[in-house]
């Protein structure tokens, strides 16, 4: 006999909800809609997989279907909110493709917090975080993560510095020589954060303020020059790999 297929099959697309779910009815509008009307050609008893970045995946059915809208039967939970590694990923913004495309990776490597760094040498002192949400959305959606990072407003570095919590270890790369971050990571488990500085790196005066810091431990990546999206891909991955959810 030939196998029953998988249900709902691995083609089913996955969209973000911005509320909590649970059995019952949701009504989709906007682009998502034009997403799964337009683009996904979805008709009634089609499935859709659906999350909320609080409860997990959900299973929705279409059941009515209109010209900029559809209405899903939400019918059950397919898996829960995924445990997120403690891991934040502290990044100076970049130039617009660069910083979606450092968004987008901060999502699918599983960090579970993105806040962009303002230093002196940033070229982009305000960016635009509902496109960096978006792009992160998009990335989860994409990659059937079930959690997003938070994104946070950006702060100065100084005011950074200042409230740091005790209890989290900053390792920030450090263009002058630090230790080799596998190395580093493997000897300061626990909660963590990567900073990341602006492509011109951070000046002198604000190395020593990150020094100064008690929880801060400078690592390299390295004996490569790395752009700075490139350094906090790779920085992220590095931790995972010793201490997060991959080792």
């Amino acid at each position: 006999m030939p196998a029953t297929p998988a249900w709902p099959p691995q083609s089913t697309p996955r969209l973000f909800i911005d509320q909590p779910l649970a059995p019952g009815t949701v009504r989709i509008d906007g682009p998502a809609a034009h997403y799964l009307l337009s683009v996904m050609r979805t008709r009634v008893g089609d499935p859709v997989k659906l999350f909320d970045d609080r409860t997990g995946e959900w299973l929705g059915i279409a059941a009515v279907t209109g010209k900029r809208d559809l209405t899903l039967d939400v019918t059950e939970l397919l898996r829960p909110r995924e445990p997120v590694p403690d891991l934040w990923l502290c990044a100076a913004p970049l130039k617009k493709n660069r910083v979606d495309w450092m968004a987008e990776k901060a999502c699918e490597l599983g960090v579970a917090r993105l806040t962009p760094v303002v230093t002196r040498r940033t070229v982009v002192d305000k960016p635009n975080t509902e496109r960096l949400r978006a792009h992160m959305i998009e990335a989860a959606e994409q990659c059937a993560r079930t959690a997003l990072p938070e994104l946070v407003e950006p702060v100065k570095l100084p005011a950074l510095l200042r409230d740091w919590p005790q209890e989290r270890t900053l390792f920030f790369a450090d263009e002058t020589g630090g230790t080799p971050a596998a190395a580093a990571f493997a000897a300061h488990p626990g909660p963590a954060a990567v900073l990341i500085g602006p492509e011109g790196g951070f000046d002198a005066d604000e190395r020593d303020a990150i020094r100064a810091l008690p929880q801060a431990v400078g690592i390299g990546l390295g004996p490569r020059i790395l752009r700075a999206d490139t350094a906090a891909a790779a920085a992220v991955a590095l931790w995972m790999g010793v201490s997060g959810d991959w080792a």
